[in-house]
């Protein structure tokens, strides 16, 4: 299909979104649009106590790469239904196509050691607890999506999946 696509990620903290946002944005050539820089940049930049800013933030950059003609790949928790409406919004205003990834890590065990050995990227950021994320808001999805388990796999055998997953979703 031709034209930009703004690719959505969802998922817990731990569970492999990040590494496979940033995998995809390379292999595809989309700009990397990460919440949890923006908001700390927000934090660390101008002291405000963040809410729903970051996400309101990269609305507008995503939508700026779109008309561009430069795909996107937006990583964030998206953890609510309103978030992920607000992305389909940014979408369909632009009548770009988009994508909904949620990034699972189905082996709990492996999930909480990756919360609790990795260090954080984002310079200021605090990183959350295996405590806070199993108690984190994320509400059920209601509309389709592709789902990958990262549970297991490098992150070669996680895009390799993720890219067939795409190409069927695209037919």
């Amino acid at each position: 299909m031709a034209g930009p696509t703004l690719y959505i990620f969802s998922g817990l903290p731990g569970s492999g979104k990040s590494t496979l946002a940033k995998a995809l944005a390379g292999k595809v050539g989309a700009v990397y649009l990460r919440i949890d820089t923006v908001e700390q940049g927000l934090r660390d930049l101008c002291g405000i106590a963040v809410e729903g800013e970051g996400y309101r933030l990269c609305y507008r950059v995503a939508a700026d790469n779109l008309q561009l003609g430069t795909s996107v790949v937006a990583d964030s928790c998206n953890p609510i239904q309103l978030s992920r409406d607000e992305w389909h919004s940014v979408a369909e205003k632009l009548a770009v196509r988009f994508i909904d990834i949620e990034v699972v890590c189905s082996d709990e065990a492996e999930h909480r050691y990756r919360v609790e050995t990795r260090k954080p990227e984002v310079e200021g950021l605090q990183l959350p607890t295996w405590e806070k994320v199993k108690k984190r808001e994320y509400h059920p999805w209601c509309t389709e999506r592709i789902v990958v388990d990262t549970a297991g796999l490098d992150v070669a055998e996680t895009l390799q999946n993720l890219l067939s997953k795409i190409a069927v979703h695209s037919k």
